[in-house]
């Protein structure tokens, strides 16, 4: 066994022998897998297997197409075939028009991957699967490179192709411990002795958290518990003469492939369990829990009535095995928070079906830093420190039970509610608050006018609409108050703090006390990493001279481990979280200046605070450090507060806002207003597929100065543009377009959506999207696919409402 390499892959299941297979793709020969028993022995040995081209984002459905190419080549290779049934075809039910609209809305969403999906209605359905009634049925989405693959295979297939590139691959190996060194390197000790390497995967499977544990992390994941059975030959199947789709059935919570001349039938039913949440057997592998079918028979029934012909025929086996689950259903590939070369590719509940695309992804970010796709929705950093084993069970419990329901627009579901709060929480609820769900805060979504008040889930504008314009009419007449927990917050000091954030912010910094400044850092690719607020406090009793650095919630652990990385040795600055401790009151509106001169001493006028200033005060008796910003359009002040105070200081205000009809609003007013303004959304709009010049943010970078990125962004810049983010205006009242909706030009798709909502100020439908640099002129006219509906949309300038910014600098 080699003692030294440049990365170690633990875990010898799909997520493993795919990474292995991909680092070796892109240049990294010097590599080893360890596996503690044979490969497949977890979870991959026992999966159904499915194969389907369907994702819920452009990232999702381009690495299922990554994993199809390559079982194809797979499939295809004389000297070693892998067993695959490509292009079976594949249903996803559906039994009201809210789900149809959400396959449309995909549909439109894959075609900007140049994959095709089709929504057919339940007629359809049935020809195309003759085994299923139409009882009860709309439609489907019909997916045309739907399959299965053989699992042992398709592992052994990869970890070949590895070897025979020059990686190893070491059986019967147990990592015991891992050390990492002061250099960031590790040591991966085993049973048959130690590994010296540059970079460590986890990727276990369901025993993710005991090589976590060696790391001293905790991975949001939890094994769950899934039953499958096959059945004797069933009659229609032979008679059909070609195999029979596959069939996902969000209406009974099943799916079934054919398997032989019968069918695989697995079962997500409500009464589901966890497994594994109090350790596991060291003997667990190449096993299986007890059957157990009495659980699955609600489940069943609704099986039998969709398909009769099951009620005919008898059982072959039962298949009862953990598969993973992270807390939002989505796998975690890529760093692993607050550690240096040390990587995961976990919680792959579909982890045959996606690994291949997995492991590339994964590889891409280990080799080169990034990966072709913005992989902000598989990086294990979207969550912190508030995914803990009690509510990742419950997250996982919630996502078993809904495996084919997908999430609507501004649905929140209830598991695991209220894992975040403040003092306000309560207080915001008692007045009637909906709230959304940001980084397991609790936010406010928006104010309902009854207790009883519900929005029906759908992506079209839904009941809320008119509750959100009229917060948004209060802060653009009067004035508003909202509550912003979770801010990202990172406190720099030290004597290098100016030059540290100049070098890493593509554009000019300001290093004036009292001043704030907004700035963008970019990747060694050239591209957008990161958005962030740059405040410079003075000394005073609460602090040396010191930077707020301020970005969105879902960025705490992700900015922190990049700003961590570019602090050079020797440099003197110091990183603190703020996070938690401090929580925003945004007071927006024309009458927001007399709300904080009635709380708060000192001059607020717009000569004394203007526009981009910072100073700490007191609000009321609360201490408070306000920002002159806005991201609503409005002269708006951010009030920063330490959670212990957060109430005094919302007293205050609200008090002080009586007399000028001050109201609450909400998430989904902020959201419209931005979009009004051209203010940007990360990891929406802003993402790492493009560089500053393509996102619109030409003003925020400065070429006559060094930072992090700029050699790569000249290149890009030498290259041209790939696309270019632009504001468009869509001719329809009825729904928003979504993120990931197609851009089309008669039969051609020429960009794609990044964010929609309504501008109740201009009274338009905005949308922002990147689309080809040819067809980025203002006034350029096209069709945007909206839920299957071809809706005429025209570029027209960034920020329509107040493009003077005169509102904000009144």
């Amino acid at each position: 066994m080699k003692t030294q390499t440049r990365a170690v892959v633990i875990g010898g299941g799909i997520a493993g022998c795919s990474t292995l297979y991909h680092l070796t793709q892109e240049g990294w020969s010097d590599v080893v897998l360890v596996e503690r028993d044979e490969l497949t022995s977890g979870t991959t040995w026992h999966s159904a297997a499915q194969v389907t081209n369907f994702g819920m984002n452009q990232t999702m459905v381009g690495l299922k197409s990554h994993s199809i190419k390559l079982y194809q080549d797979l499939r295809d290779d004389p000297d070693y075939p892998v067993q695959y049934n490509h292009g079976d075809g594949g249903i996803r039910l559906a039994n009201t028009e809210a789900q149809m609209e959400g396959y449309r809305h995909f549909a439109s969403m894959a075609r900007g991957m140049d994959v095709e999906f089709e929504v057919i209605d339940a007629e359809e359905c049935a020809r195309r699967h003759p085994l299923i009634s139409t009882d009860n049925l709309v439609g489907g989405l019909w997916d045309g490179n739907d399959g299965d693959i053989d699992p042992a295979s398709l592992c052994q297939a990869l970890a070949r192709r590895a070897r025979k590139a020059g990686a190893e691959v070491y059986r019967q190996t147990e990592v015991t411990g891992l050390t990492q060194h002061r250099d960031d390197t590790w040591t991966v000790h085993t049973n048959k002795g130690d590994i010296d390497c540059e970079v460590v995967v986890n990727a276990c499977g369901y025993r993710v958290n005991e090589v976590g544990a060696m790391m001293g992390v905790h991975h949001p994941v939890m094994s769950m518990e899934h039953q499958y059975f096959v059945t004797e030959d069933i009659q229609g199947i032979i008679d059909a003469g070609h195999r029979m789709p596959l069939l996902r059935c969000p209406i009974s919570d099943y799916y079934c492939r054919q398997e032989k001349q019968g069918l695989l039938l697995g079962f997500y039913e409500q009464d589901c369990r966890t497994w594994g949440m109090d350790g596991i057997d060291p003997k667990f592998t190449n096993d299986l829990c007890p059957d157990d079918l009495d659980r699955i028979t609600d489940v069943l029934e609704g099986a039998f009535e969709r398909m009769p012909a099951l009620m005919e025929v008898g059982i072959k086996n039962v298949v009862n095995g953990p598969i993973t689950y992270t807390i939002d259903g989505a796998p975690l590939v890529g760093p692993i928070p607050g550690k240096r070369n040390a990587y995961c590719c976990i919680g792959l509940r579909a982890g045959l079906g996606e690994g291949g695309g997995h492991g590339w992804l994964l590889a891409q970010q280990i080799v080169h830093g990034e990966a072709c796709y913005d992989t902000w929705v598989i990086d294990p950093r979207r969550f912190t420190g508030h995914t803990n084993v009690e509510l990742t069970a419950l997250k996982a419990i919630e996502d078993y039970q809904n495996e084919f329901r997908f999430h609507f627009p501004n649905e929140h579901r209830p598991a695991g509610r209220g894992a975040k709060t403040t003092p306000l929480t309560p207080i915001l609820a008692a007045e009637g608050a909906e709230f959304t769900v940001v980084n397991g805060w609790e936010r406010v979504e928006f104010m309902k006018p009854s207790p009883d008040f519900h929005v029906t889930h759908s992506f079209k504008f839904d009941e809320a609409f008119d509750l959100v314009r009229d917060e948004v009419m209060a802060v653009q007449n009067a004035v508003g108050i909202a509550e912003v927990n979770g801010f990202n917050r990172i406190e720099i000091t030290g004597a290098d703090r100016h030059a540290f954030l100049d070098r890493v912010i593509c554009g000019r910094v300001t290093k004036t006390p009292g001043r704030v400044g907004l700035g963008y850092l970019l990747n060694d690719h050239g591209c957008v990493k990161a958005e962030a607020t740059v405040a410079n406090l003075p000394a005073s009793d609460r602090g040396p001279d010191r930077v707020w650095y301020g970005s969105a919630a879902a960025s705490e652990f992700h900015d922190m481990d990049w700003l961590r990385a570019h602090v050079a040795d020797g440099e003197d600055v110091q990183l603190r979280s703020l996070t938690n401790d401090q929580t925003i009151l945004v007071v927006a509106g024309p009458k927001a200046r007399d709300v904080m001169a009635a709380v708060s001493r000192g001059d607020w006028s717009a000569e004394a605070f203007p526009w981009l200033s910072v100073r700490e005060c007191f609000v009321g008796f609360a201490p408070s450090t306000v920002m002159g910003v806005s991201f609503s359009g409005e002269l708006a002040y951010e009030v920063h507060v330490p959670n212990a105070s957060l109430f005094a200081a919302w007293t205050a205000l609200r008090a002080a806002g009586t007399a000028h009809d001050m109201r609450v609003f909400g998430a989904r007013a902020i959201e419209a207003m931005r979009m009004e303004k051209g203010f940007l959304h990360w990891k929406s709009d802003i993402i790492t597929e493009f560089d500053p010049f393509e996102t619109g943010l030409d003003r925020f970078v400065s070429m006559n100065k060094d930072f992090v990125g700029k050699a790569a962004l000249e290149a890009r810049v030498a290259k041209g543009k790939t696309a270019q983010l632009v504001t468009l205006v869509l001719d329809s009242t009825d729904a928003p377009a979504h993120g990931g909706a197609s851009v089309m030009m008669g039969d051609t798709h020429v960009g794609t959506v990044t964010s929609g909502d309504w501008g109740h100020r201009v009274r338009q439908n905005l949308a922002y999207a990147f689309v080809g640099p040819d067809h980025a002129a203002i006034g350029a006219a096209f069709e945007v696919d909206v839920l299957g509906t071809r809706v005429p949309a025209r570029v027209i300038p960034a920020g329509p409402y107040d493009p003077d910014y005169a509102r904000i600098r009144s």
